[in-house]
């Protein structure tokens, strides 16, 4: 990918999905706010967004659904052009309208983007464009805009959103801020997609929801782990929680761990993956679901596309 030196648009932004290799609770701050500790695990399905500006200000949003490739049942999830939500509400929009306030920008732009990434299901996709679209206006726009200063904005639009904004995998604390750059080895995942999406709130205020996790260090993690099988480590806090309010999370979970024994949800779900050393046992789990079940194979990523496209 190459930024643009004369032109007003970008051919392509790619916005990559996550995994939270584990997901620790481990307090709560006095303003509600949960405190956090986990593994970012970049991976290859990504959105794509285009964007052109636009001198009078305005931001446009066009919003198209696409299938992952690979994704099993095919077609299911293909959908024609449509606004999937007000644009006050997108992600996309917020960040630019941040980035406009925060430096009195004049400009505006045309926004689309076409979703590969599933919605609600932990991935963070919203949080990916976001990000992507205060890398791609920071550019566009001209506005000189440094790594810290951005970051700073994306905290503002979602907890995920300067994870995206780091641009490679990390060990990240504090609620989701604070981070570490991790090299992780090569692995393939399994993904799961059960047909519910959750919403992050009802899980983060949910009574049984364990808050008090003993703390981790990058070391423990990278010694529990050695390295080959980062995603052994720990588990997801979350799940247990999701798996009650959504008994199909629960089914997908158990079904994968016939696979993987440490198979388990990422993020605040809905999706649930297991990782695996090549991409044909990835592939052969994938081909062994049973009717009616959706699932991907995805490559963990060592950094985002955007690493060396976005200074």
């Amino acid at each position: 990918m190459r930024l643009p030196s004369e032109t007003k648009t970008t051919v392509c932004w790619l916005a990559p999905a996550k995994l939270n290799l584990f997901l620790h609770v481990t307090g709560r701050r006095a303003d509600g706010y949960h405190l956090l500790e986990s593994v970012f695990r970049l991976i290859d399905v990504c959105d794509e967004l285009r964007f052109d500006v636009r001198p009078d200000g305005e931001l446009r949003l066009s919003t198209r659904f696409a299938p992952i490739e690979g994704m099993t049942p095919a077609g299911e999830d293909a959908a024609p052009l449509q606004q999937s939500w007000p644009d006050d509400a997108d992600l996309c929009v917020r960040a630019a309208r941040l980035l406009q306030r925060h430096t009195g920008c004049s400009l505006g732009a045309d926004i689309a983007v076409c979703k590969r990434i599933p919605v609600g299901g932990g991935l963070g996709g919203g949080s990916s464009d976001a990000a992507t679209t205060l890398m791609a206006l920071n550019a566009l726009w001209n506005l000189s805009l440094s790594a810290q200063e951005l970051a700073g904005l994306g905290l503002e639009l979602g907890a995920d959103v300067p994870f995206f904004l780091y641009r490679c995998n990390a060990f990240a604390r504090g609620v989701g801020e604070q981070l570490t750059g991790l090299d992780l080895p090569a692995a393939w995942y399994a993904v799961l997609v059960p047909p519910v999406a959750v919403p992050t709130a009802s899980i983060f205020t949910a009574p049984d929801l364990t808050r008090d996790s003993k703390s981790v260090t990058i070391e423990s993690f990278s010694a529990a782990s050695g390295y080959d099988s980062p995603a052994d480590f720990g588990r997801n806090d979350l799940e247990s929680v999701a798996c009650r309010l959504h008994p199909a999370i629960q089914a997908h979970v158990e079904w994968l761990k016939a696979f993987n024994k440490a198979a388990r949800m990422t993020g605040s779900g809905s999706c649930v993956f297991a990782e695996f050393v090549t991409e044909a046992q990835a592939r052969a789990v994938i081909a062994s679901m049973p009717a009616g079940m959706r699932g991907f194979v995805v490559k963990g990523l060592d950094k985002h596309p955007l690493r060396v496209a976005v200074q």
